[in-house]
């Protein structure tokens, strides 16, 4: 008779209460609340779904729905909701778009896109939101990844698109015409909208470098109104939230989108810089701000006098993503700020976004970690090497698979397939681990370790350190070749106004706190890093600047 009784095969596999790692299929499994969805096979857009959240309110909301931050123009939930379907019955009828027809989208932040993203997506026509600041070239490559009918941009950056494909200015008389709210008794047929039709194509370098086109769907999209529908906390007064961060990136495509859906007011403004967002903080009475870790770190180093000169005793939440942030850093931000709750996440655009998060200001205290899983949302941690899946403590890379998880890559079946197994896991390319109780902590890109005399470095790592000196505002690391170690780590240093912090005191700085293969070989100093819209460095502009011999 065996001493112990073996598990009745039937049932399920048994899971960790705390971590939510099952030891026989090597998964992590969310251990989160599952969050209520439609059911997937009734037909529905993302703009439903938003406008069914906001009907759902035991009165409607009072306060505005969108204000420019820059002008104080404000639009309240009525008009969002009118001008929105005014918008979208000009564009079916004067303009003939129609379901599957995609739009190209080339501008910075404003209160007219949320509601043009509303409006084609009830239609069913396939956003294709971008970087205003993309080059020409850039822009012919995404225009033939996701080949629009009709375009929307500022008089500023319209140049940039081919004049082939019909243009509708956001600055122009002619889009306020197409918008103005219409009392016309005629009732519009209503398209249908599957769940599982591509809602926009996002523009992102994907897991594997080259930039491509992310499909993701409306159910992706409906899936992250419902979380933040499901984990908000109940207010006597609705939030005021600041997206600091760009629409056209899937961080501001979904808050946008989500603050609508929740009855938050919206601010908005086209440009960011820290004075202006302090302001802003002020005059808006904000309570929430949407940043990723280059305006975290300002706020951080930000002169004392020029902060202390704005009331932002409003300031109840600073949400931090699209790249990690130092632990450091987030330390620092909570000392600075006492009353302000830091909230972190990680995701992708190919997972529309988060799919670990912090909820709750006890989750949010635990130094250098991004979150938890995301319910309904399962996660492997995959040895690089070998493939093998690893349990909690282990680093590797993290794989995901959840109804957030987009359908592919626009026109590129040999991506998609190298990223997206049989099974549904998105490989994501991170080097991260997920401690004992569910928190994932992010090493670095896996394509971006420096391998130096056979041990891997990570570039964030020392990246953090170095911006924990107080006379360092910036620092990027890098790897440079050498004959006898493969590689060694130099960093790009941006210092503090007035600092002379010399490259012998940087190093040392380093040396004491890292092992030998660590150290830093170079310090170059400059006035800046290259970053993209996101604030995501340009890695491969600093290593072709290191490699330069004027440099070197």
């Amino acid at each position: 008779m065996p001493s112990q009784m073996s598990r009745n095969p039937n049932a399920p596999p048994p899971i960790d209460a705390m971590s939510g790692f099952c030891p026989e299929t090597k998964i992590y499994h969310s251990l989160r609340s599952p969050v209520p969805l439609p059911q997937e096979t009734a037909p529905l857009s993302v703009t439903d779904y938003v406008f069914s959240l906001i009907n759902s309110f035991p009165s409607p909301p009072t306060v505005s729905a969108l204000v420019d931050g820059d002008t104080g123009r404000r639009i309240s939930s009525s008009q969002l909701i009118s001008r929105t379907e005014s918008l979208a019955s000009s564009l079916r009828r004067e303009l003939g778009l129609r379901k599957g027809d995609a739009a190209y989208i080339l501008a910075p932040n404003s209160v007219n896109i949320p509601i043009l993203y509303l409006s084609l997506l009830s239609l069913g026509v396939v956003l294709s939101p971008a970087n205003p600041a993309s080059s020409e070239r850039e822009i012919l490559h995404q225009l033939q990844l996701s080949k629009p009918r009709i375009a929307f941009a500022t008089s500023a950056v319209a140049h940039k698109i081919p004049p082939t494909i019909k243009i509708v200015l956001l600055d122009s008389l002619e889009f306020e015409s197409l918008a103005a709210e219409t009392r016309s008794g005629e009732s519009e047929p209503r398209t249908s909208v599957s769940q599982s039709d591509p809602a926009a194509i996002l523009y992102s370098s994907g897991t594997t470098g080259a930039t491509k086109g992310v499909i993701l769907t409306h159910r992706n999209f409906t899936y992250t109104v419902a979380l933040g529908h499901a984990v908000r906390t109940a207010r006597k007064t609705p939030a005021v939230v600041l997206a600091t961060v760009p629409f056209f990136h899937v961080y501001g495509f979904v808050f946008a989108v989500r603050a609508v859906a929740l009855g938050e007011t919206l601010v908005s403004m086209e440009r960011v810089e820290m004075r202006k967002m302090l302001k802003a903080i002020e005059d808006h009475r904000i309570t929430h701000v949407a940043a990723a870790p280059p305006l975290v770190v300002a706020m951080v180093k930000a002169d004392r006098k020029v902060v202390d000169g704005y009331d932002l005793s409003s300031l109840e939440v600073v949400a931090c993503g699209g790249a990690p942030l130092g632990r450091d850093v987030a330390a620092q931000l909570t000392a600075r700020f006492p009353g302000v709750s830091l909230v972190q996440a990680y995701g992708l655009t190919e997972s529309t976004g988060r799919v670990f998060s912090t909820v709750g200001p006890t989750e949010s205290k635990v130094g250098g970690a991004t979150g938890k899983l995301t319910p309904e949302t399962e996660a492997k941690i995959v040895d690089p090497e070998t493939g093998i899946p690893l349990p909690p403590g282990k680093a590797g890379e993290i794989w995901v698979r959840g109804p957030s998880i987009m359908k592919g890559y626009v026109g590129d079946e040999e991506a998609t397939a190298r990223t997206l197994d049989a099974e549904g896991w998105l490989k994501t390319g991170d080097l991260c681990y997920i401690d004992d109780e569910g928190f994932l902590f992010v090493v670095d890109r896996i394509k971006e370790l420096i391998k130096c005399r056979g041990y891997q470095v990570a570039p964030s790592e020392l990246e953090h350190l170095l911006v924990s000196h107080p006379d360092i505002l910036e620092a990027a690391v890098v790897p440079l070749p050498d004959e006898r170690a493969g590689q060694v780590p130099i960093a790009f240093v941006v210092r503090q106004n007035g600092s002379t912090i010399s490259e012998l005191q940087v190093k040392e700085y380093i040396a004491k706190q890292v092992a030998p293969y660590k150290r830093l070989h170079r310090v170059l100093f400059t006035e800046s890093l290259p970053k993209n819209a996101q604030g995501k460095l340009l890695r491969k502009d600093l290593t072709r600047l290191a490699m330069s011999p004027a440099k070197l």
